[in-house]
């Protein structure tokens, strides 16, 4: 396939990710899949097309070539992006010329951006998804020098934008109880609801550990708890008390104690919560979690009319004396009567 994003710079821990690999569980395999799926709905919504697959890029992007000319999306935690040395506007959609250079520098705030073409990215499939889950031996980085195929575009405005909400800098989560919450003492169920925790440097795509602002928690005999199967928002306490939240690329099984699950609609906050960011949580009921999913959904659905024309900086256009700003012309002195 002729048309293709060159990568002449990668970050590193750069790699393609759609909505993962439902279904495998049974067979000891995660769904994976983008970190922040939002963002995936975000980009599609300001392409005009369905959820596919984007470039997630883990703090820092790369340097991008198109060896056509393609419509791109820019979604996730903000970065400092450019083409040929312009400015480009974050949560916006861009025509990238064939040869002009796309540089995306590091995120301002949040961590995992997304780089999405029109026409989606038309690698490989494996097990029905172009995700790369590196933890479970599918799919590889992406790398300096690679050529990214890209599928036929049907075409379709760029120069949109899209307003969304804060969700880079930590904030509040919703969380219903677990399996093992009733395992925790009373005291410690109550201040995990009120205390404040920091994001630890030690995260990845399998999952967040979170610092509480006071003692650890865990529980009588806690190592020893049954492996089981565990999801994505579970969050576990391992044997030095800090509570960790399940990603993206967990493993299926496991047997730490769960204290809480965090809801769905809250978990694209915890994955763009950078290093230092400080996060809490609130506890809800069953049924207020299936209301705040079901508002989740409706937002998503609603993305495509919040897009809105992306206004151009005069200042921002080099060119601007050779562009036809209006059609017809008055001499000066015409006047109406």
């Amino acid at each position: 396939m002729s048309r293709a994003l060159i990568v002449h710079r990668a970050g590193p821990a750069m790699t393609l990710q759609d909505m993962g690999r439902p279904g495998w569980i049974a067979y000891g395999l995660s769904r994976g899949g983008a970190m922040d799926r939002l963002a995936l709905e975000e980009g599609a919504a300001l392409l005009g097309t369905r959820p596919g697959v984007a470039l997630e890029m883990a703090g820092v992007g790369g340097l991008f070539e198109a060896s056509e000319e393609m419509r791109i999306a820019l979604t996730g935690a903000p970065m400092r992006a450019t083409l040929d040395g312009q400015p480009l506007l974050w949560q916006a959609s861009h025509l990238l010329p064939a040869g002009a250079r796309l540089e995306i520098g590091p995120a301002l705030s949040g961590a995992y951006g997304y780089l999405h073409v029109g026409g989606g990215f038309a690698e490989k499939e494996i097990l029905g998804a172009q995700s790369a889950h590196l933890t479970a031996g599918l799919g590889a980085p992406v790398r300096a020098g690679a050529r990214l195929a890209v599928g036929p575009d049907k075409g379709g405005e760029t120069g949109r934008k899209l307003a969304v909400a804060e969700r880079f800098s930590g904030g509040v989560l919703r969380v219903v109880e677990s399996l093992q919450t009733g395992l925790f003492p009373e005291e410690q169920r109550r201040r995990f609801g009120e205390e404040a925790f920091v994001r630890d440097m030690r995260a990845n795509r399998m999952g967040v550990k979170l610092t509480p602002e006071g003692a650890g928690y865990g529980v009588e005999g806690g190592l020893s708890v049954v492996s089981e199967v565990i999801a994505p928002g579970d969050i576990q306490v391992t044997g030095d008390g800090a509570p960790f939240v399940l990603m993206a690329d967990c493993q299926t099984t496991g047997g730490y104690p769960r204290l809480a699950t965090v809801i769905p609609a809250d978990l694209p906050c915890v994955a763009q919560a950078p290093a230092g960011a400080r996060l809490s949580f609130r506890w809800i009921s069953l049924d207020a979690a299936l209301e705040a999913e079901a508002a989740y959904r409706k937002e998503i659905a609603e993305l495509p009319r919040r897009i809105a024309p992306l206004i151009r900086d005069p200042a921002d256009v080099p060119d601007l004396l050779s562009l036809k700003l209006v059609s017809g012309f008055s001499s000066g002195d015409h006047h109406d009567h």
